[in-house]
């Protein structure tokens, strides 16, 4: 049994299935629209998945939401308005709480980004991957560079002060040179927020079943510390492994995951964290859209759910909390946990020793070289 003395804080999770196009390095539940978008089928889908959950929430207060895809921004104003207020209707939503909608820039214009802003959306967070457009090609993206610069202005004009564009690096032949302009493109555009990802190949996706050839793994740490020393140049401190923000501008959604708080789950596919006096339980929704549109609000809806062991508890504490460059308050552990601290102690201290993290009574913090090495120090507490 865990022991929480008081409940995490609650975040919201809203997935968004459906993308114009697939893109080839995308493993997330999201599908290509070869029809006409089902609107408001889905908003009343989510609604019944939402009153599904609600006992497992009863009295918590929802601090943060996040819709993500997929490409929420596919779906109209109108219907995003619905949604926060059938959500507002049946949850207590923080009146200050950051509410996050991922728009592609190949789907939005000024008008749909105040009609957004209208709705009661208050960040944006806009995938712009690259503003090469050779690069944007080979990703198979839906946007220019100059479609993606515009829609950055566009949101700015609308009246949203809190963006976070998302680019990536170490793409199919970049060259540093590129990838430092793609970064500084970004940076004149002024957002609060840069999400800095390294290209990756995931298993069932176009890329790897035809892996594109992509710079060496010197090349590519060599471009990581490059971008890292622009953004830092540029006043964007890096909180988190992929995260980079302004003073005041870091992600309260994100921040929530990886510092292991609570998150509830709507949407095909949506996965949820809920802690209690039973332990720490993981829920997910049925991926496909149209089974989810047929089955939302019953339990067929339902894809499964668990309870995590302590082993299972330790280590995934440790892997959210350990990404952020500042680290987590000691007390976080049996807070978030559940768990004593000595649950983990010997992994701590070992992980101390390697020179792969600083802890003490207050504070539990990755290095430098901690954070380069962020793999071999998680194996410490898989145990």
């Amino acid at each position: 049994m865990s022991i929480f003395l008081t409940p995490p804080p609650l975040s919201l999770y809203v997935h968004f299935p459906w993308c114009i196009r697939k893109c080839p390095y995308c493993d997330f539940n999201s599908h290509e629209l070869k029809s006409s978008l089902p609107e408001q089928d889905y908003i009343n889908a989510l609604i019944r998945d939402l009153e599904q959950d609600l006992p497992r929430v009863w009295g918590r207060r929802v601090q943060t939401v996040y819709m993500g895809g997929g490409t929420p921004s596919l779906f109209s104003p109108t219907a995003i308005a619905q949604l926060l207020s059938d959500l507002r209707a049946r949850l207590t939503i923080a009146p200050d709480a950051e509410i996050t909608l991922e728009a592609n820039p190949g789907t939005v214009d000024i008008e749909r980004f105040q009609g957004f802003k209208e709705a009661g959306i208050n960040r944006l967070s806009i995938g712009i991957q690259s503003f090469n457009n050779e690069h944007l090609q080979a990703l198979g993206r839906i946007h220019s560079g100059d479609e993606a610069r515009r829609a950055v202005q566009a949101a700015q004009y609308a009246g949203f002060e809190r963006i976070n564009l998302d680019l990536m690096f170490g793409l199919p032949n970049q060259t540093l040179e590129q990838a430092r302009a793609d970064l500084a493109t970004a940076i004149e555009l002024e957002p609060g927020h840069l999400s800095l990802y390294q290209l990756t190949i995931e298993p069932n996706t176009l890329f790897h079943a035809r892996p594109p050839v992509l710079p060496d793994d010197d090349s590519l740490w060599d471009m990581q510390q490059a971008l890292q020393q622009q953004l830092a140049g540029a006043g964007h401190e890096q909180y988190e492994v992929s995260a980079y923000a302004q003073a005041g501008q870091q992600s309260r959604h994100n921040l929530n995951y990886w510092q292991f708080g609570d998150y509830l789950g709507i949407g095909a596919g949506a996965h949820a964290k809920l802690s209690d006096h039973e332990g720490i339980g993981r829920l997910w929704k049925i991926k496909h859209p149209h089974k989810y549109l047929e089955h939302a609000g019953s339990k067929q809806g339902i894809g499964g759910e668990s309870i995590l062991n302590p082993n299972d508890v330790s280590l995934e504490f440790m892997m959210n909390a350990l990404r952020l460059s500042e680290g987590v308050p000691t007390a976080l552990f049996p807070e978030r946990a559940g768990q004593p601290l000595s649950k983990v102690s010997v992994a701590l201290e070992k992980a101390e020793t390697l020179a792969l993290i600083e802890w003490d009574v207050r504070h539990i913090k990755p290095t430098v070289r901690g954070r380069r090495y962020l793999n071999d120090l998680l194996q410490l507490f898989m145990s």
